[in-house]
């Protein structure tokens, strides 16, 4: 059984044994299985289709995509200010959709003060995280309970409906690279949408490290930054499982 396959593999188990049938209400159902599906992240249904045919696809490709160059940031945060400024109409790095740090790790065990581990001791390099604009299944969406998080268009640009969103934060704990922010002030969640097609962050940066480029598939290649803790529902999860069964 690969690991891919596990979440699956669990959720039929748990049907097998308390699903309908056996005697228990859906309340019970939903109690007693309650603690292992919080168990199976928004990760797990990201990864299910890896190295299996093309799923089907229900959320729609994004067209672009900001790529950093770490090699020539100089660590000003001008694309920070320039994205809360511009989206928020505030000066808030905290909040920005682009998220600049430098990779210093401290001790024998590789602590980090940062998102990266490049090391026990660090390299120094500032690192420039970004969203991905994550093919479907999107983790992000997949754990959302109010479907808040919907392709706009014209760049069909994952983007956060601010009347949808309950503040929840299971967004931030679905993101692999941790790259869903979070306004305080109005209690809703927030992430790149690109600025429909002309990103302030790029336009902002005076060493040109940014680029907006025709979108390219980077999850595959870029380490995820934590492992996802979001809580998916036993409807939406069985429904995805019957979308991208093998």
């Amino acid at each position: 059984m690969t690991p891919q396959n596990e979440p699956e593999r669990i959720l039929k188990d748990l049907l097998s044994i308390t699903g309908p049938g056996n005697g228990l209400s859906r309340r019970q159902f939903l109690k007693l299985t309650g603690a292992t599906i919080a168990g199976i992240s928004a990760w797990g249904l990201f990864r299910a289709n890896e190295g299996s045919a093309a799923p089907l696809i229900i959320t729609e490709q994004a067209e672009g995509l900001v790529v950093a160059d770490p090699t020539r940031c100089v660590g000003c945060r001008r694309c920070e200010l320039a994205c809360t400024e511009y989206n928020d109409g505030k000066a808030s790095p905290s909040m920005a959709r682009i998220k600049v740090n430098r990779n210093l790790n401290y001790g024998p065990a590789g602590l980090y003060t940062r998102q990266g581990d490049q090391g026990n001791w660090g390299n120094g390099l500032i690192i420039q995280d970004i969203c991905k604009q994550c093919p479907h299944p999107v983790p992000c969406a997949n754990a959302c309970p109010n479907d808040a998080i919907v392709v706009k268009p014209p760049l069909n640009a994952r983007v956060v409906d601010a009347q949808k969103c309950i503040g929840c934060r299971m967004c931030q704990r679905a993101c692999p690279w941790e790259m869903m922010s979070f306004d305080p002030d109005t209690n809703t969640a927030t992430k790149c949408f690109l600025c429909d097609g002309k990103p302030k962050c790029v336009e902002a940066c005076p060493a040109e490290a940014l680029t907006f480029v025709a979108w390219r598939d980077l999850t595959r290649n870029v380490p995820p930054r934590v492992a996802p803790t979001a809580v998916i529902s036993p409807e939406k999860l069985q429904a995805c499982m019957d979308c991208h069964k093998r």
